[in-house]
């Protein structure tokens, strides 16, 4: 957990299925409130849908670029907006999803503006079209793929008030 780093550049290469079901399994054993698992993953691997989401994603920022770093791989986290948890239970989803890729030799990334993705009729159809029934609300992507060569990022200092102790 120390070492992992957001990546914020990939080389593209596809992802090798079995590592993909590995980290969407460690996604679906993140703690939920009264064990409710409100989230939901998506794993796209299609490129036509990765593409898709990016562009929806740049829309949402007003910018043209691909906010998804080049990485082949997204996993959006959805949660059920009926379960009062579904923001904390979805930030568990995603962090246990980054730290799994990290633990596989594989780069993540969280990608913010699925919310506003998936309020839009655009997104609200491509659930639809997975079959997906119910009010979810857009949690995050996680960004997956191979790091780049040269993408490497040094570690931040940690704040010295991080931590408070009250013995």
């Amino acid at each position: 957990m120390v070492t992992r780093r957001s990546v914020k550049k990939f080389d593209g290469k596809m992802v090798p299925e079995e590592l993909v079901a590995e980290i969407c399994k460690a996604g679906t054993y993140a703690p939920t409130g009264m064990g409710m698992q409100s989230p939901i993953i998506i794993a796209v691997t299609n490129k036509a849908l990765r593409d898709k989401l990016s562009k929806m994603n740049a829309d949402v920022m007003s910018a043209d670029i691909d906010p998804f770093y080049n990485a082949p791989v997204v996993l959006v986290v959805l949660a059920r907006k009926d379960v009062s948890t579904h923001v904390y239970d979805g930030t568990l989803v995603m962090e246990n999803l980054m730290l799994a890729a990290h633990s596989l030799g594989l780069g993540s990334c969280w990608i913010h503006r699925a919310k506003e993705e998936f309020e839009s009729e655009e997104g609200k159809k491509i659930l639809r079209d997975l079959g997906i029934d119910g009010d979810y609300e857009g949690i995050g992507h996680c960004v997956i793929g191979y790091a780049a060569a040269g993408s490497e990022r040094p570690e931040k200092p940690r704040k010295s008030d991080y931590v408070i102790w009250a013995k």
